[in-house]
């Protein structure tokens, strides 16, 4: 592992997106432990996307007592039905969520003429239990959940809204297999905003792939500019980018 760190944001990078994963899993386990032994419960919003792969698979193997946590996630697909395995909720559920025992599980997933209503309930229930953790990953734009650069705003006075997805995002979901073609991926989602993710009191990105590279690069050596949203994360207070070796190609 090499560790570097860039402004506030700890770097660190693994030879291997499997130890990338199962060091990430350790760190969330403490948080999350943490939480739960000064409040009683852990709040903690779930990232859905295959980049999350490594860690969900080693965070289920942590010593966590998951009857605690109260889960949630931070973006979803407008336009999508219940049953679209590429759903973000349907994601969770597979990867995490149907395999322990949560306290509660909040999801995003509405009827599409549904979806500004369903922000203002999601905001909420995010007011009503803080979050204690949020994992993230990096779109190839530099998005952090759903907030692609058109639409990211570092102020944003909303803590949930509806966007539009730029083509670039559209491209990844295809790229990542989730769906065939990109006449098949929505245009619009809700997303936690980016002024909410920066709110978090602790952040655990996770970011592999060659497919990465460029973006983990203006995160982290470019300007902090909407044009990244992800540059940010060098401000946040207590946030770490875990990488793999491929995403970390250009900054190493």
């Amino acid at each position: 592992m090499q560790t570097k760190k860039v402004e506030k944001l700890p770097v660190k990078i693994f030879e291997t997106r499997e130890e990338m994963g199962c060091d990430a899993a350790i760190c969330a386990a403490e948080i999350i432990n943490a939480a739960i032994s000064k409040n009683g419960v852990a709040n903690v919003v779930f990232a859905a996307a295959p980049s999350q792969d490594d860690l969900l698979l080693n965070l289920l193997k942590q010593d966590i007592d998951w009857s605690k946590v109260r889960a949630f996630h931070q973006d979803e697909y407008i336009g999508i039905d219940d049953k679209e395995p590429a759903g973000f909720g349907n994601f969770l559920n597979r990867a995490i969520f149907d395999k322990v025992n949560f306290m509660e599980k909040h999801y995003l997933l509405c009827e599409a003429d549904k979806a500004e209503e369903k922000c203002d309930e999601y905001s909420k229930l995010l007011t009503e239990y803080p979050i204690d953790l949020i994992f993230l990953g990096i779109g190839e734009n530099g998005h952090l959940a759903f907030n692609d650069p058109a639409v990211a705003d570092f102020e944003d006075p909303k803590m949930i809204k509806v966007v539009e997805l730029d083509d670039v995002c559209r491209q990844q979901q295809v790229n990542d297999g989730c769906f065939k073609t990109l006449n098949d991926v929505p245009k619009q989602a809700m997303s936690l905003t980016m002024s909410f993710i920066m709110s978090v009191p602790h952040a655990i990105c996770v970011v592999p792939t060659i497919r990465k590279a460029n973006a983990v690069y203006n995160a982290l050596l470019g300007p902090v500019t909407t044009a990244c949203p992800a540059s940010i994360l060098r401000n946040h207070d207590d946030a770490v980018l875990y990488l793999d070796k491929d995403s970390a190609s250009k900054i190493i």
